[in-house]
């Protein structure tokens, strides 16, 4: 029974992501909403609902491994596994100034985050700064793409015609409106299963909420990320897989924590402390001297992360590797 809820949580998410991402972008069209709005706002943010939801269901059942973890789970996951993937595919073109303020961004919302982790709780005061940050970024953001339509704002429009090309295409405003709605239902659905599944699992398997939250939960959320960004990729458009991972990652940290510090108060488990946090900052900063080098993330430099990635989850899954590192199990 628990791994028909794991498997059916999956599959809702998976799909209740797509649906909500492409019935709210075709709505937005159809109301007349700008590409690049959309693109900054609904593509960017909106395949991260998964995780959003999964990681305030796993704070309010009590299971802040679970929460925190999903989070730094995932932009790990997003960096190393996603973008690694996608550039194994097709070599990532970079953009020097639409990265310069994004990747600006992330490592100051990372560094921010880590200052937070540190501190042992990510409080209701946190979740409101971090909610304000997102604010004061996505409109600065999308106000100076407006004025210069510099090469984030290709990127965010592109990111909207990705979204248009996929099946079902050329939705009216009802019949989008309704695949939105379904989306939202199969991810709220599907989360509640994730979550619920993944609890039994670690008590089942021995490992502690935390465990999951990083590798099980964090890969599972991230479903919607690896699909877009693998099918652009298959579609030559490997940029806006970039541009898609810079973002999520962003809402990750001061969207998702923000949210669900602000329903809940999440204590920080020790195991976050000792290694998670940091490989996350780390990824993060990796990625910048990656992303500048020639302005291109290059098949090697994919395998490399997807190398990182697997021993990354070696280390979680293993006993004695754990032990080694001092995290226990």
């Amino acid at each position: 029974m628990t791994a028909l809820s794991l498997i059916a949580g999956l599959a809702l998410l998976m799909a209740g992501g797509e649906a909500l991402v492409k019935g709210s972008v075709a709505v937005a069209v159809r109301l007349g909403v700008s590409p690049l709005l959309i693109g900054l706002t609904l593509v960017g943010f909106g395949t991260s609902t998964p995780e959003l939801v999964a990681s305030l269901q796993a704070a309010l059942r009590g299971s802040p491994g679970i929460a925190i973890g999903n989070i730094v789970g995932s932009n790990i996951a997003n960096t190393f596994l996603i973008l690694g993937l996608t550039a194994a595919i097709l070599p990532i073109a970079t953009s020097r100034q639409a990265f310069r303020r994004d990747g600006t961004t992330l490592v100051l919302a990372s560094l921010v985050f880590v200052a937070v982790i540190l501190l042992g709780e990510v409080t209701r005061l946190a979740g409101l700064v971090f909610l304000a940050l997102l604010a004061a970024y996505t409109i600065n953001t999308y106000r100076t793409e407006r004025r210069t339509h510099d090469a984030g704002a290709v990127v965010h429009e592109a990111e909207t015609a990705e979204i248009e090309e996929t099946p079902p295409r050329g939705l009216g405003l009802g019949p989008a409106a309704a695949l939105a709605a379904a989306g939202i239902a199969a991810v709220v659905f599907g989360a509640d299963l994730l979550v619920g599944a993944a609890i039994t699992v670690a008590a089942a398997a021995g490992l502690s909420e935390t465990v999951i939250g990083l590798t099980l939960v964090a890969v599972g959320t991230s479903l919607p990320e690896l699909i877009t960004s693998v099918m652009a990729a298959v579609r030559r458009h490997a940029d806006v897989a970039f541009g898609n991972v810079i973002g999520s990652n962003i809402f990750n940290i001061l969207g998702i924590a923000g949210v669900t510090a602000v329903a809940s108060p999440i204590p920080v488990p020790a195991e976050i402390v000792r290694l998670d946090i940091w490989v996350m900052l780390g990824a993060t900063l990796l990625l910048v001297p990656v992303a500048m080098t020639g302005w291109r993330i290059s098949r090697s430099e994919g395998w490399a992360f997807l190398a990182v990635y697997g021993a990354y989850i070696a280390v979680q899954l293993s006993p004695s590797l754990r032990n080694a590192f001092g995290l226990g199990w």
